[in-house]
């Protein structure tokens, strides 16, 4: 991060010669206030304060470059273990195989998901994304509670597996009782607004009832 000292150095050299001016220019106001009878108190309250806050100016512009240089961690993508594409169109990433029962047609399970627009904006969690706390989902893994296309990616996980998948709009939300709906106004508005589009969720199973 070179370039952000080499940035950085211009802007203390022109504070410095501003400090100089404006030395310069109070003086002369003082010194002509001394000659009209006026106190040159007010002007040398004036030029500390100048000072004191191109101080603080200098001190900031430093905290910046500091900021700037420091390394960036990088975001890494969780490990896919596997890929599967059902018939249905239905896109799945496997990223954490999980433990115990597998999911079947008909059973209830609990689960914790985020859905996101296939261009990656967020649009629906049962997990807070500020507090960590979440509210997770417990659904009849049938066509008639919950949409096709996820019943098809619970299928199969086990307690604790965690899966990334893309559903097209005909296996989601053909209806507005299929679930998960969120049950607050604003989230429910904007999932249903995009029903017509792929939605990608990542979906994490807590438990098979």
């Amino acid at each position: 991060m070179e370039a952000c000292a080499f940035q950085i150095r211009p802007q203390f050299s022109l504070l410095s010669a501003y400090t100089r001016k404006t030395k310069k220019l109070i003086k002369v106001s003082a010194q002509r206030n001394s000659e009209n009878g006026y106190s040159s108190i007010a002007a040398d309250k004036l030029l500390r304060r100048v000072i004191l806050q191109l101080v603080g100016v200098n001190v900031i512009f430093g905290n910046v470059c500091a900021v700037l240089s420091a390394p960036l961690q990088e975001m890494k993508e969780p490990d896919v273990l596997r890929t599967l594409k059902l018939a249905s169109g239905v896109r799945i990433q496997d990223i954490v195989e999980g433990q115990g029962k597998e999911a079947r047609e008909g059973d209830t399970v609990e689960f914790n998901y985020v859905c996101r627009r296939s261009n990656g904006y967020f649009v629906h969690s049962t997990v807070d994304q500020f507090s960590g706390e979440s509210s997770p989902v417990i659904l009849r893994l049938d066509d008639e509670q919950i949409i096709r296309g996820l019943k098809e990616v619970l299928i199969g996980m086990k307690s604790g597996g965690k899966r990334r998948a893309l559903i097209p709009p005909s296996v989601g939300y053909v209806s507005e009782t299929l679930q998960p709906i969120p049950e607050e106004f604003g989230p429910r508005r904007s999932l249903l607004s995009h029903s017509k589009e792929p939605l990608v969720f990542e979906v994490q199973l807590l438990k098979v009832v």
